[in-house]
C-alpha cells in the first residue's frame, strides 16, 4: 500500500519540520488536545503556554461545537461550556494568533465542518493561515465527501490533516493517505473520544503496519490516557495524541494537573 502523499515541504511546513526533526533523533511527537475556551476563556492562553512548556511538539486546539458527535462526554462537556461562555471560531483564531506571537509550537485546529461553513470557507482558510495554524482537521469531512472543498483545504497554506480508523479498508486507507498532509490521524479505537483504562491491543499492530506502508507520519488518538499507554503507542507510531485525559487532569488539578500529566507523558514517550 505505497503512497505518494502530498506532504508539504519541511522548509515551509512546521508539521513536516516537526516530524522530520523527531524522526532524525528517533523521537516521537507528543500532541495534546485542548478545547478552546475551557474551562474559562481567559484561561486558554495560560493553558497553551503550559502545554508548550511541558513538552508539546504539536498542539491540537479544538473549536467548540454544539454537536461534537465524534467526542465522548469529557470533550462534549468542555465544548458546551466554552460555547456557553461565548467562545466561537473567530475567538479561537484570535487566541491562536496571540499564542503564535509568543510561541512557535505548531498548532492544528480541530473542528467540525459546520463552524467552518458558517464562518465562510475562503475566509476561514485565509484567517486560519494568518493566525498561524500549522494544520486543520475537519472531523466530519471524510475523504471524497466534497472534493471541491477538500481541494481548497489541500491547496491552503497549512496542512490538511486526515483521519483513518480501524475499520478503514486497505484501498480506502490508500486513498486517504494519498491526500493526507502533515500527519495521518489514526483513530485508536472505534467509538467516541475518551480516557480508557485499557489500550486496544490490536491498535499497535494496525499502526505498525500502516506506518510501514504510507509516507506521511502516523499519530494515534482516541482512548490514549496514561503514560504507559502513550509509551506503548510511541513504539509503533510517529505521534501520540492525548485529549480527554488532559481535560480530566485540568478538572482535577488545574494547570498544575495538566503540567504534571504532560511531563509524565513526555518522560514515558521519550523512554521508548
Amino acid at each position: 500500500m505505497a503512497s505518494a502523499s502530498p506532504t508539504i515541504s519541511s522548509d515551509i511546513d512546521p508539521l513536516a519540520a516537526c516530524f522530520a526533526r523527531m524522526r532524525s533523533r528517533g523521537g516521537r511527537a507528543l500532541i495534546p488536545y485542548l478545547t478552546a475556551g475551557y474551562p474559562e476563556p481567559d484561561r486558554t492562553a495560560g493553558l497553551l503556554d503550559v502545554l508548550a512548556e511541558a513538552g508539546a511538539d504539536v498542539i491540537e486546539l479544538g473549536v467548540p461545537f454544539s454537536d461534537p458527535v465524534a467526542d465522548g462526554p469529557t470533550i462534549q462537556r468542555a465544548s458546551q461550556r466554552a460555547i456557553e461562555r461565548g467562545v466561537t471560531l473567530r475567538w479561537t483564531l484570535e487566541t491562536l494568533r496571540s499564542f503564535h506571537a509568543r510561541c512557535d509550537v505548531p498548532v492544528v485546529l480541530f473542528s467540525y465542518l459546520n463552524p467552518v461553513i458558517d464562518y465562510g470557507v475562503d475566509r476561514f482558510i485565509a484567517d486560519a493561515a494568518d493566525a498561524g495554524a500549522a494544520g486543520v482537521l475537519i472531523t466530519d469531512l471524510p475523504a471524497g465527501a466534497d472534493r471541491d472543498l477538500e481541494r481548497r483545504l489541500q491547496d491552503a497554506p497549512f496542512s490538511f490533516i486526515r483521519l483513518a480508523a480501524p475499520t478503514t479498508p486497505p484501498a480506502r486507507l490508500l486513498e486517504i493517505a494519498a491526500t493526507a498532509q502533515g500527519f495521518l490521524y489514526y483513530v485508536g479505537r472505534m467509538g467516541v473520544t475518551g480516557a480508557r483504562q485499557e489500550l486496544r491491543q490490536e491498535t499497535l499492530a494496525e499502526v505498525a503496519a500502516l506506518r510501514a506502508s504510507v509516507a506521511v507520519p502516523v499519530a494515534v488518538g482516541f482512548g490514549v490516557s496514561t503514560p504507559a499507554q502513550a509509551a506503548a503507542v510511541a513504539r509503533v507510531a510517529d505521534g501520540v495524541i492525548i485529549g480527554s485525559a488532559l481535560i480530566d487532569a485540568l478538572d482535577d488539578g488545574g494547570n498544575a494537573g495538566v503540567d504534571e500529566l504532560m511531563r509524565d507523558l513526555r518522560t514515558a514517550i521519550d523512554s521508548v
